[in-house]
C-alpha cells in the first residue's frame, strides 16, 4: 500500500547470468511505459538498484485469470452476475471481448506496433468488475514501421504457440492472434489447453474443439456449469467460431483484432468458415520449407515439443 492508501502489487526479476532478467526488466519498462489503455495493466513505478529490479503495477482486485479458471478461488458478488464458484457467461465473455480490445490497441491503433508474445490465462489480470487487463510485457517486441514480420529466436509458453514461430521464429501480430484463439478456448471451457490425464482426443483443447466443431457439437466444450446455466448453444458457437479463425494455419488466414472485435460485438459477420488449424506432430523433425498444408495434416500436445527446432527455446515459468 502506498502512502497516499492506493493498493499496489509489486513484480521482482531476478538477475541471471545471461542478463535475460535484466532484458526482460528493461523491456518490460519500455513498452509498458509507452502504452495506455484500459485493458493494458498501468504501470505506477520500478526501481533499479544494485541487482534488484521491481515493478510497481497497478493493484488487480481479482488477480489473474488463470487462477479463477483452474484454481479453487471461490469468488462471491452476485450484483456483477457471479455465482459462487465460477464466472458467468456475461462475465467471461466481458474478458474475451477486453483482451481483444488491448491486443487490438497493441498491434493496431498505439503510435508503435506492439506484439506481446506471451498471451496467456497467467498473464491477465482482473480488476474491478472483472475488467480485465493484459500485463507482464517482458517479451514484448516493437515492430519498426516498414517491417511486416520479425525473424527471431522463440520466447513464449508451449500451448498458446504459433506454429510458424515456433517451428521458424517468424514474428508478427498474428502469433498474438493464434495465442489469444487458445485462450479463449480455455475460457469458455475453464480447461488448461494441454490436460494429458484425459483421454488422447480431448488433451490438446484446440485438437478438441475443432472435433466438436466439425461433428455441430460445439455446446460439449463449454464449462458444464454454464451449461447448466442456460448459456445459449448459439453464443458459444459465435465464441468458438472467431477462436477458430484465430487458430488457421496460414497466419493471412487469421483475422485482424479489429476484425474479431467487431465479429464478437456482432458489428460485422465472420466471411469464412474455419478450416482445420495447423499443429505440429510430436516427435517429428520438421523442414523450414514444408508447406502449412503439409504441416496441418498432423496434430501435436503442446508438452511433447521436440528440442529439435532450430530457435533456441525459452520457455516461461508459469
Amino acid at each position: 500500500t502506498l502512502d497516499d492508501g492506493r493498493m499496489i502489487a509489486v513484480k521482482q526479476l531476478s538477475l541471471d547470468k545471461s542478463q535475460q532478467g535484466e532484458t526482460e526488466f528493461l523491456a518490460e519498462v519500455r513498452v509498458i511505459t509507452s502504452i495506455q489503455h484500459k485493458n493494458l495493466v498501468r504501470l505506477v513505478g520500478c526501481c533499479s538498484n544494485g541487482a534488484q529490479r521491481l515493478l510497481v503495477y497497478e493493484y488487480m482486485k481479482n488477480g489473474s485469470l488463470d487462477s479463477i479458471l483452474f484454481g479453487d478461488i471461490v469468488l462471491t458478488g452476485h450484483a456483477t452476475g457471479l455465482t459462487d464458484t465460477f464466472l458467468s457467461w456475461k462475465i467471461r465473455f466481458q474478458i474475451i471481448l477486453g483482451i481483444a480490445r488491448g491486443l487490438q490497441y497493441l498491434h493496431e491503433d498505439s503510435h508503435i506496433r506492439i506484439v506481446h508474445r506471451d498471451i496467456k490465462a497467467s498473464n491477465i489480470l482482473l480488476g474491478e468488475n472483472f475488467l480485465p487487463k493484459i500485463g507482464d510485457f517482458g517479451l514484448a517486441r516493437f515492430f519498426p514501421e516498414d517491417q511486416a514480420s520479425l525473424s527471431t529466436a522463440y520466447a513464449g509458453t508451449l500451448g498458446y504457440t504459433a506454429p510458424e514461430y515456433a517451428m521458424r521464429g517468424e514474428l508478427t501480430e498474428k502469433v498474438d492472434i493464434f495465442s489469444f484463439g487458445v485462450l479463449v478456448l480455455e475460457i469458455i471451457s475453464s480447461r488448461r489447453n494441454t490436460n494429458l490425464t484425459l483421454p488422447p482426443e480431448m488433451q490438446y483443447l484446440p485438437e478438441y474443439a475443432w472435433k466438436l466443431f466439425e461433428r455441430s457439437r460445439v455446446i460439449e466444450l463449454v464449462d458444464p456449469k454454464l451449461q447448466a446455466d442456460g448459456v445459449m448453444e448459439s453464443d458459444a458457437l459465435q465464441v468458438c467460431h472467431v477462436a477458430l479463425l484465430c487458430l488457421q494455419s496460414h497466419p493471412s488466414a487469421r483475422p485482424p483484432m479489429s476484425e474479431i472485435v467487431a465479429m464478437l460485438t456482432c458489428r460485422s459477420e465472420p466471411t469464412t468458415t474455419p478450416s482445420k488449424p495447423a499443429f505440429l506432430h510430436p516427435g517429428r523433425r520438421y523442414d523450414s520449407t514444408r508447406s502449412w498444408e503439409s504441416v496441418s495434416e498432423n496434430f501435436f500436445s503442446p508438452q511433447c515439443v521436440s528440442s529439435s527446432f532450430s530457435p533456441p527455446v525459452k520457455l516461461s515459468s508459469q
